[in-house]
C-alpha cells in the first residue's frame, strides 16, 4: 500500500506564479479603487472647480463671425473649337488654354499671397456709414494702437498716406501674416466639384464680410486681367491700326474724288493727266485689302479673348447675420469638469502609487 502511494504521479501546477500575479494585481486595482472612493469629495470639489472655470472661460471668450463665400472657377474656354483652324492660318492660336502664371490651383496661392492680401488692407471699406481703411479698421478691433503706447511712432501710424516707410512695412508684415494664419482660409471643400471656399473670420461682423468681398474682387479682377493681358494687347494693336488705315482709306478716296471733279473736262487723248487718280485708285484697292485682313484679325482676337477670359460663377456668398463661433456655457462646463476629473483622478492614484512605492 506504502509502495502504491510513493509510485503514484504528482501532479504540479504549472502556472502558479502567473495566478498569483493576476490576484495581486486585481487586489490592488481593489486597493486603488478604495482609495478613490475615500477621496470622493476631492474629486467633486475639484471636477466642480473645472466646471465654473468652463463657464467664466465661456463668458470671457468673443464671439467670432465667419464670411463664407464660394465660387466655381471655368477656365475650359467654350467651344471656340471651330475658329482654331482658321485662327491658325493667320497666326492666332485658340487650340489650347492659354494656362499661363496662374493655372489650377495656383489661384489658391494667388488668395494667400502676401501682395493679395495687401492689397485689400490698403482699399477703403465701407464701416458704419464711413470710409475707411481695412487696414485701420483691423487695427482698431484689435486695440493694437493701446498695445503700441510705449511707442509714439506705431501709436500714430497712419496708412492714408502712401508713403512707404520701415514702420509701415513692420506693421504691414505683421497684420498679414496674423490674418494669414489665424482668420483667413481658402481651399477646395471637394475636389471633384471644382467649388473654391474662401472663408474669413473676425471679432467684428462688417469687418469679415467685407474683407471677404473685397479680397474675392481684387483677387478674381487680377486673375481675370492676368489671363487676357496678352489678347488685350494685340486687339488693341489691331484696333488702332484699323483706325490708322481706315483714315488713310477715307482720305485717299476723298482725293480720288477731288481729281476726278478737276479733270472732268480733260482731253481724252492725253492719258498722262489720269496717273494721279488711277494711283490712288491702287492705293485705295491695297488699303481696302489691308482693311479686310485687319477686320477678320480684329475678330478672332476677340473670339481669343472670350475663350481666355475664365468665367467666375458665384455660387454663395456671406450675408448677414454670418455664422456665430462661440464657446456655449454649459459644453464648456461640461468640457472643462472632465478634464478636471481626468486630471484629479490621474494626480491621486499617482500619489498613492508613489507613496506605496516610497513605503516598500
Amino acid at each position: 500500500m506504502a509502495e502504491e502511494n510513493f509510485n503514484k504521479p504528482v501532479y504540479i501546477d504549472p502556472y502558479p506564479s502567473q495566478e498569483l500575479s493576476l490576484k495581486k494585481g486585481l487586489l490592488r486595482i481593489a486597493e486603488l479603487h478604495r482609495h478613490l472612493l475615500s477621496k470622493w469629495l476631492t474629486i467633486i470639489l475639484f471636477t466642480l472647480l473645472g466646471g465654473v472655470l468652463g463657464i467664466c472661460y465661456s463668458f470671457s471668450k468673443q464671439t467670432i463671425y465667419v464670411a463664407r463665400c464660394r465660387f466655381i472657377l471655368d477656365e475650359s474656354g467654350g467651344n471656340y473649337g471651330q475658329y482654331a483652324g482658321i485662327a491658325s492660318m493667320i497666326g492666332i492660336d485658340l487650340g489650347g488654354n492659354s494656362g499661363g502664371l496662374f493655372q489650377g490651383d495656383n489661384i489658391l496661392e494667388l488668395y494667400r499671397s502676401r501682395p493679395m492680401l495687401l492689397k485689400t488692407l490698403l482699399t477703403t471699406g465701407i464701416f458704419s456709414g464711413t470710409k475707411e481703411l481695412f487696414i485701420d479698421r483691423y487695427i482698431e478691433i484689435n486695440d493694437l494702437r493701446n498695445k503700441w503706447k510705449e511707442n509714439k511712432t506705431l501709436q500714430h501710424i497712419s496708412f492714408k498716406d502712401t508713403s512707404r516707410t520701415r514702420e509701415k512695412d513692420s506693421v504691414l508684415t505683421q497684420i498679414v501674416g496674423e490674418i494669414d494664419r489665424k482668420y483667413f482660409s481658402v481651399g477646395r471643400p471637394d475636389r471633384k466639384t471644382g467649388i473654391i471656399a474662401v472663408e474669413m473670420k473676425s471679432k467684428d461682423e462688417v469687418f469679415a464680410k467685407t474683407f471677404c468681398d473685397q479680397i474675392v474682387k481684387n483677387v478674381n479682377d487680377f486673375y481675370i486681367a492676368s489671363k487676357t493681358t496678352k489678347s488685350l494687347q494685340t486687339l488693341t494693336t489691331l484696333q488702332h491700326q484699323a483706325d490708322s488705315i481706315r483714315r488713310g482709306f477715307n482720305s485717299t478716296i476723298a482725293r480720288i474724288a477731288s481729281n476726278t471733279d478737276a479733270n472732268v473736262n480733260i482731253n481724252l487723248s492725253r492719258q498722262v493727266l489720269r496717273v494721279p487718280s488711277q494711283l490712288k485708285q491702287v492705293d485705295a484697292e491695297t488699303s481696302r485689302g489691308i482693311m479686310a485682313d485687319l477686320v477678320k484679325n480684329i475678330e478672332l482676337t476677340k473670339i481669343s479673348l472670350k475663350r481666355e477670359t475664365p468665367l467666375i460663377q458665384l455660387v454663395d456668398w456671406p450675408v448677414y447675420p454670418l455664422e456665430r463661433l462661440e464657446l456655449s456655457w454649459y459644453k464648456a462646463f461640461i468640457e472643462v469638469a472632465m478634464l478636471f476629473l481626468f486630471l484629479t483622478i490621474s494626480f491621486l492614484l499617482g500619489r498613492k502609487i508613489l507613496k506605496d512605492i516610497l513605503a516598500s
